[in-house]
């Protein structure tokens, strides 16, 4: 059921429009925004990534792409004025990546509010290039996610090179992370929280420490979960091909019992749950859960579905 967020604190400046739509739906839409890339300096396996732009030249892109789940924030205040602050405590975000966008690219979200309580969403360029595509929800509408389906569609991967030595369920070790304010997260997040906080697409005093929440302390922004998952890639113990460029094709982020927060000692644990493939990639779909380290708590849990592209390999 739509419900219009009445905090009065105006977490986000954002203006979002609200119009009605067809049987029943709701379509709200954001303000046009021009996204950073903070990934321009990654280097995994010794060997620089998709987000550096002579890396991505060569592979037949415009430039360094930005990292997907960047554009998660401009969402943030859709989602706050369509479910309100239950989707910061259980909600879902779960997207299907279509185009890689580039900074200095003006983009713009959408969400559409169906009487299912479930969320479509998109981010599209101003040439109406779409980056993006997926649903929200909260409750009963997390059941259903964009992702879980393409998971279930996926085809096959038959003969693997790159992960040759991966296999569905295959479980990396478990890894204590904590995200502080200004320690930048290593070789795959050369930047801290506070740098991502001055550039970030929609700032909020959420964000801020010192500031008033409805949870009484600073929260992460959604985008820094997929990051706070992801800081660790380096320490699993699934065997890839090396040189190889990845990128991000298919991920989903859900609350379980939220939000995350700066300054947390929190345990994720890593495991394959399916390898697949097209004509361009291999992939590995690795599915983390996020426990809060002190009481075991499952906190939040991320599906990625991450593309190897087979014209970066030397394998083929």
């Amino acid at each position: 059921m739509y419900v219009k967020s009445e905090i009065q604190s105006r977490p986000f400046s954002a203006k979002v429009c609200e119009e009605g739509g067809e049987d029943g739906m709701i379509v709200l839409t954001g303000p046009w925004r021009t996204p950073s890339n903070l990934l321009t300096r990654q280097t995994y396996a010794d060997h620089a990534s998709i987000h550096d732009d002579s890396t991505a030249l060569s592979l037949g892109f415009r430039g360094g792409a930005i990292e997907g789940p960047t554009h998660f924030s401009q969402f943030a205040p859709l989602l706050l004025q369509a479910f309100g602050l239950a989707w910061f405590n259980y909600g879902s975000i779960s997207v299907n990546y279509k185009n890689a966008s580039y900074e200095g690219e003006e983009l713009q979200a959408t969400l559409i509010v169906t009487p299912q309580n479930l969320a479509y969403i998109s981010l599209t360029k101003r040439d109406g290039t779409v980056v993006l595509v997926g649903t929200a929800g909260v409750g009963s509408g997390c059941e259903n996610t964009l992702a879980r389906q393409r998971l279930a569609l996926a085809r096959p991967l038959a003969a693997p090179r790159i992960l040759a030595g991966c296999r569905p369920g295959l479980v990396a070790q478990k890894i204590c992370v904590r995200l502080e304010r200004e320690t930048p997260l290593g070789d795959l997040y050369p930047f801290s929280l506070v740098e991502k906080l001055h550039v970030i697409t929609e700032p909020s005093p959420w964000y801020l420490e010192g500031t008033s929440t409805p949870w009484g302390r600073a929260i992460l922004p959604v985008e820094m979960i997929s990051v706070l998952c992801q800081s660790v890639a380096l320490q699993d113990s699934f065997p890839i091909h090396q040189p190889v460029v990845g990128l991000f094709l298919d991920q989903e982020i859900l609350v379980v019992d939220g939000p995350l927060y700066p300054g947390v000692d929190y345990e994720l644990e890593r495991e394959i749950v399916r390898l697949s493939e097209s004509h361009k990639t291999e992939s590995m779909w690795i599915r983390t859960k996020i426990r809060e380290k002190s009481t075991k708590r499952l906190c939040a849990e991320m599906l990625l579905n991450q593309g190897f592209l087979k014209a970066s390999s030397e394998l083929y």
